[in-house]
């Protein structure tokens, strides 16, 4: 005779699969460089910054803005400035509705965050490029943006950090985009004219128009590792040169190597980075 009899039961409804499925859903991520599966919160605590192949993922402006900023605590300027899709642009969908899903996402109305705060306990300007509105696409509130914070550094003499993440002139503008091109340039011109610093920080990705004019004019250039740096795409430059680019073509690696860029610097070094570099210029 058995001592005891197995009864059939259905396990609880919180031991189900699906629910198995939900309660770990976005707890681990998978590294774009080494493929490895990390801990969500290692990621976090890493900066964003893989602990087994130090690949350097995407980070969103107000993330930067915390990382820079004395405790994290910054003001934030000219943020009620908004497209009016003067071209009326339609491809796969009308500019204007590309525009309000953007906005709905990023809770921005574009592609940039101008904030001003302390680093190290000095005042500083941080102009922070957001990559998820529309790819970081520089058009004509972003360099209206642009060009009022650093007519605020010139103005009050303060250093300002222009943080790139951009696919480069937003075509949806046509003109009126590449004319930032010049219209922040000019402006960074008369900075300086002034003589207050300007620090341009490169990551992935940094190309286009953003590239070929304010990006690489910082009076110190620097890069994360193994950001995607330049103007076309290497298979444009391909299609046009026909040759073969060299391994690492447009990574910040090979830019440092032939003097396009001053320093690449791991992402948590950067605020100690940063704060050294606008002490030695404001000294």
């Amino acid at each position: 005779m058995a001592w005891f009899k197995k009864q059939n039961s259905p396990l609880p409804a919180s031991l189900k699969d699906e629910d198995k499925t939900i309660r770990t859903e976005g707890l681990f991520i998978k590294c774009e460089g080494c493929r490895s599966v990390i801990w969500k919160k290692d990621l976090d605590a890493n900066e964003q910054v893989c602990p087994k192949c130090n690949h350097h993922s995407k980070v969103g402006a107000r993330d930067r803005l915390r990382m820079l900023f004395d405790e994290g605590k910054y003001e934030v300027q000219d943020q009620n400035i908004i497209s009016t899709d003067p071209l009326k642009f339609v491809d796969r969908q009308p500019y204007a509705q590309k525009l309000i899903a953007a906005r709905a996402a990023t809770k921005l109305n574009d592609a940039v965050i101008n904030a001003s705060g302390k680093m190290g306990g000095r005042p500083a300007l941080i102009s922070a490029m957001e990559y998820g509105f529309i790819g970081g696409s520089m058009g004509s509130v972003m360099g209206e943006m642009l060009t009022l914070a650093v007519e605020r550094a010139a103005a009050k003499r303060l250093p300002i950090i222009i943080i790139s993440a951009s696919g480069g002139a937003r075509m949806h503008e046509g003109t009126f985009s590449l004319m930032q091109m010049a219209k922040i340039s000019a402006a960074l011109a008369r900075l300086d004219d002034a003589r207050v610093p300007f620090l341009s920080l490169l990551t992935d990705p940094t190309t286009g128009g953003v590239t070929a004019s304010f990006a690489m004019l910082g009076d110190l250039i620097i890069a994360e590792p193994g950001a995607l740096i330049g103007f076309a795409g290497p298979r444009v430059i391909e299609q046009t040169i026909r040759q073969k680019l060299p391994k690492g073509f447009q990574r910040s690696e090979f830019l440092l190597e032939h003097g396009m860029i001053d320093a690449i610097v791991d992402r948590r070094d950067l605020r100690e980075y940063l704060i050294h570099a606008l002490n030695f210029f404001l000294s």
